[in-house]
């Protein structure tokens, strides 16, 4: 421990602040900043004790251990990472939520009533009165319609949930118009199965901004897009006070916020990559949450009356997306090969054992027509008998793009040893999410090990595995299979249809016949399906992991 005392400021007073550091300096998720040591709630950053030298975190504050580094920005109308997507569920308000207790079924968050007229296309939504942003700023329909068509204007890489309803940057603020001061509708350009609609709308890139603030903000016509990305516009439950790339996240209680008032008076995510010093935090009560850690941390904690864990099957998939700009990778019987080059039982039974299950499907359990076929498993000959008839009897050299975090790092190493007995020889290209998710995007890469987690409670959000319309380099989209660069035209037309038919019984038939297309024709290898587990001191109350992202409910936690 190094104790450090801080004189605060502000108030002219100090506290004594201990700080974890794990084996050495450089290893801290905090700089020592006057900035970060103000006696302001900044200084709440910081885990803070009080004269006692027993580690304990303040009472009003949630301390959680976490690895952030896949975050880009803090705007609804861009952030797509897993991380970025739970802050937006404790910072942002939208139109509707899905229980979490239920996914499949909506409750209200700032509407109060919502429609669809008769022929499926228009849907009407007035919101609860008297709704106030954290800025104290009424919420209006303005704010709503202003949200939704900053997304499609915006273009950034969430903006498809919301494009995928025919909506342009020509024609958006046509088609999102405020009918009334708490009155909107929103205008599709096909009939749609109305829970689609509604689902999509509790994505965060529906999320409800402050247009006053927002705008206020703005520079050179960017819709404070620059302001955006480090700032908050928002009215949920929590409001975000500061985010530092790859150091900390910190939330505090929105007393402006419209139903029950979070709990817990801040929420600081400390970003610690190493599982193992996740570990240490907690056990020290240094931190309440633990939100990395291996099978072999859980085991080790079992026993430890002072911990207690809560886990949740979510809506996210782990996979090898292999690049077809790659003339090796492009062959149809290497994509089959590399299928059986994967230790899927060893996997299993240890470097997801309790965190995970093995997937070999693009659709997550729980979602409608969700296959559990898993065909695949090791088989080296076979493989080799694959690569000879590709014409690569000897292998080849490829390099795949990796963030450096357990289970991926341990996957990804694990594939690396079983295609070598192959003869492929896999360079690992490590980096932080952020890097490796950049480059993916850019689709520069050969191979890529990630992740994708549903964006809203529908099987329509896991079809960007399928659905390619436009392969050329600058399309309007740029889906999963896009950035793999995999031309998909028939299996884009039954992802098409899919999300319009309205029969689910035939709809959930759909989805199971495109699975077993992609498993067989597929640039993916599907790894495994996410049981999201978190790890949390005995005093912690009401933690539950949501099925997606955005729906791990920080606000309602309790000490």
């Amino acid at each position: 421990m190094i104790i450090i005392q801080v004189c605060a400021v502000q108030t002219v007073t100090c506290a004594r602040i201990q700080f974890f550091w794990g084996m050495t300096l450089k290893h801290t998720a905090f700089t020592l900043t006057r900035r970060a040591l103000g006696a302001s709630a900044t200084a709440a950053l910081l885990v803070c004790y009080g004269s006692a030298a027993l580690a304990a975190t303040p009472k009003d504050t949630l301390v959680v251990a976490w690895a952030m580094d896949d975050i880009i920005t803090m705007d609804p109308s861009e952030a797509f990472e897993i991380s970025a997507g739970e802050v937006m569920g404790n910072t942002y308000d939208r139109l509707l939520r899905y229980d979490v207790k239920d996914p499949s079924k909506l409750i209200a968050d700032a509407a109060k009533t919502w429609s669809v007229s008769a022929d499926g296309k228009t849907y009407t939504f007035e919101l609860k009165p008297g709704l106030k942003f954290a800025s104290g700023n009424p919420m209006t329909a303005e704010d709503v319609v202003f949200s939704l068509q900053r997304g499609v204007l915006l273009d950034k890489s969430p903006a498809f949930i919301l494009g995928q309803f025919g909506f342009t940057k020509d024609n958006v603020k046509d088609k999102i118009k405020q009918t009334g001061p708490l009155t909107l509708t929103f205008e599709t350009d096909k009939n749609y199965a109305p829970s689609f609609v509604y689902n999509c709308l509790t994505a965060n890139i529906a999320a409800i901004m402050d247009k006053k603030l927002v705008m206020s903000k703005e520079v050179n016509g960017d819709m404070g897009y620059a302001w955006l990305k480090t700032n908050y516009a928002g009215s949920g439950p929590m409001k975000l006070r500061e985010w530092r790339a790859n150091e900390v996240v910190a939330l505090e209680r929105n007393e402006n916020y419209y139903g029950t008032k979070s709990i817990m008076a801040r929420v600081i995510y400390r970003h610690v990559k190493e599982a193992a010093t996740q570990r240490l935090l907690l056990e020290k009560g240094d931190v309440d949450v633990a939100r990395n850690l291996t099978p072999q941390d859980l085991a080790g904690m079992a026993n430890n009356k002072d911990i207690k864990t809560t886990a949740t099957p979510k809506g996210t998939v782990y996979y090898i997306g292999l690049n077809q700009k790659n003339p090796n990778l492009a062959k149809p019987e290497v994509r089959e090969a590399m299928k059986y080059l994967v230790d899927y039982a060893g996997i299993g039974e240890t470097l997801i054992k309790n965190i995970g299950v093995v997937h070999q499907n693009f659709m997550a359990i729980g979602l409608l027509g969700a296959s559990t076929t898993n065909p695949y498993k090791l088989d080296v000959d076979k493989a080799k008998a694959l690569l000879a008839k590709a014409g690569l009897p000897n292998g080849f050299k490829v390099t795949i793009d990796m963030r450096t975090q357990q289970p991926v790092q341990g996957i990804t190493e694990s594939f690396q040893q079983t295609a070598k007995r192959a003869g492929i020889d896999i360079e690992i290209l490590p980096g932080d999410g952020k890097q490796t998710l950049t480059k993916y995007r850019a689709r520069t890469h050969d191979m890529y090990i990630g992740q994708w987690g549903a964006d809203y409670w529908d099987p329509h959000t896991n079809a960007t595995f399928v659905q390619n319309p436009d392969n050329s380099d600058e399309p309007k989209t740029k889906p999963l299979a896009w950035r793999n660069a995999w031309p998909t035209p028939e299996l884009t037309k039954k992802a098409d249809a899919a999300v319009l038919e309205r029969d689910s019984n035939k709809r959930k038939a759909m989805y199971e016949e495109m699975q077993a297309d992609f498993r067989k024709n597929s640039p993916f290898i599907m790894l495994f399906q996410q049981v999201e587990v978190a790890a949390m001191r005995a005093d912690v109350k009401n933690l539950v992991i949501g099925p997606t992202s955005d729906a791990t409910y920080m606000f309602k936690v309790a000490k």
